[in-house]
Formats: C-alpha cells, sequence, structure tokens
C-alpha cells in the first residue's frame, strides 16, 4: 500500500474539527431537547401555535441548502457567475431566515408569550434563538465566502474546495437542525 492511497483514506483535519464542534452542538441541543420535555412533564405548561412565520423561514432555510448545493455544483463545474449568484442567493435566504425568526419572536411576544411567563415560550424562545446565534456563525462564514468568491482570482483548487465543503457542512447542519426543532416543537404540543 503506498503513502498516497493511506493518505486519501484520512479525513482532512478541518473536517474532523468541524465534525467534532457539530457532535458537541448535537449533545447540547439533545441535552435542551430533554430539558424541555422533562419542564412539560412538570406541568404549569401553556400550550401556544407557533408563529407562521417559523414555516415561511423554514422554507428560507431549506431553499438557502439548496442553493448552496448548486453554489457548490457550478464552482466544481468551473461556472463561475452561476457560482457567484446562487452564492449571493444562499446568503440572502439565510438572512431572510433570521428576519423571519426575527419577527416570529415578535408576534409570540405580542401574542403574550414572553421570556418571564411561561415555560413553553422560553423554552421556544431559547431554543430558536441559539439557533438564530449559529445561523449567524453560518452567515458570517458565508460573507467570507462572498468575499473570497469577488475578490480572489476563479480557480477550482482543493483548498477552495475544502472551503465550500466546509461552508456547506455547517450550513446543512443549521438546515437540518432547525428542521428538527420545528419538528421537536410540533410535536411536543
Amino acid at each position: 500500500m503506498s503513502i498516497h492511497s493511506t493518505q486519501r483514506n484520512k479525513i482532512h483535519p478541518y473536517k474532523f474539527a468541524l465534525y467534532l464542534s457539530l457532535a458537541g452542538l448535537i449533545m447540547m441541543f439533545a441535552a435542551l431537547s430533554s430539558a424541555y420535555i422533562v419542564r412539560q412533564s412538570q406541568g404549569n405548561w401553556l400550550e401556544f401555535r407557533l408563529p407562521q412565520l417559523f414555516y415561511v423561514s423554514t422554507a428560507f432555510i431549506l431553499m438557502s441548502s439548496g442553493s448552496l448545493i448548486m453554489t457548490k455544483k457550478y464552482f466544481k463545474a468551473h461556472k463561475k457567475k452561476k457560482y457567484q449568484f446562487l452564492l449571493i442567493v444562499t446568503f440572502i435566504l439565510g438572512i431572510g431566515f433570521l428576519i423571519t425568526q426575527y419577527y416570529s419572536w415578535i408576534a409570540m411576544y405580542e401574542s403574550g408569550i414572553d421570556l418571564k411567563g411561561n415555560p413553553a415560550g422560553s423554552f421556544v424562545y431559547a431554543l430558536s434563538i441559539l439557533h438564530a446565534f449559529h445561523v449567524l456563525g453560518g452567515i458570517a462564514v458565508l460573507i467570507v465566502a462572498l468575499y473570497h468568491a469577488f475578490t480572489l482570482k476563479f480557480e477550482v483548487t482543493a483548498k477552495r474546495i475544502l472551503r465550500l465543503e466546509l461552508t456547506s457542512t455547517y450550513w446543512h447542519f443549521v438546515d437540518i437542525l432547525w428542521v428538527y426543532l420545528l419538528l421537536f416543537f410540533i410535536l411536543q404540543r
């Protein structure tokens, strides 16, 4: 077995670090989900309808994942303009997700669900706001990706593919995490 074939089977250190971080996030959200269930069983739990904008924000984040898949495809196919355009689309959809989340929280507050009152509302705020902070991290990474897309010479290199793969992995993770949270909120009613 050559040295090159063994190196191809190893995971890149950056990917490994990202996977470890994502595993930590999974454990954190699993713990918070468990806390939600335990607290719900103790009573004093007021059920309420989730704001409709949560569903709109879900559409935004799902579409952003789809556009990021196409971004990576066009980058690897050396289609610079389509790659750049879809990277912008992904960024805008990510911002759209955050805006609709914000207005969802306002809708909850205006309907009498605040952080201090009902524990059900407090958990929805806490979990969705914590998730939004992770999306903000993804937005920051997308800003760096946009900077590279428009300032660096267009070249399909292993380093740039790795960056795009790391960005995609993280972004798809926060997408899946939001879908999980929304389904969790729905099913716990």
